[in-house]
């Protein structure tokens, strides 16, 4: 075991973090921790990305260089907004598939003429 992870964790780098969350392969390499490449294997992916999410910041900073908190939070931060801009338009396009679903089946039954 290195000694990178066995370093302390404060208490304001804890928390969730959108950036590992939705980029977590991208985010893990770029941070140098690879757990989230654990995000590769089909289904268990679908925990493992709230894992990322939940445990991401404590990973990074356990990996990482940084000197400061500040440093840290103002790197993290950035890949958040990202992480939430593109959720958030990842569920703008899944409410939107599912409105043109509806209105496409709507269309048919209504021309339908057994209907």
């Amino acid at each position: 075991m290195d000694e990178l992870s066995n370093k302390v964790v404060p208490q304001e780098v804890k928390g969730w973090n959108w950036g590992a969350f939705m980029y977590n392969i991208m985010w893990g390499i770029g941070n140098k921790t690879y757990l989230p490449l654990l995000c590769l294997i089909p289904l268990f992916n679908l925990v493992w990305i709230f894992i990322c999410g939940f445990k991401g910041n404590e990973w990074a900073w356990q990996k990482g260089d940084y000197n400061d908190v500040e440093t840290f939070l103002a790197v993290q931060k950035t890949w958040s907004r990202a992480g939430l801009v593109q959720f958030i338009i990842a569920i703008i396009f899944i409410v939107l598939y599912f409105v043109f679903i509806a209105a496409a089946l709507t269309t048919f039954v209504n021309n339908y003429p057994g209907y």
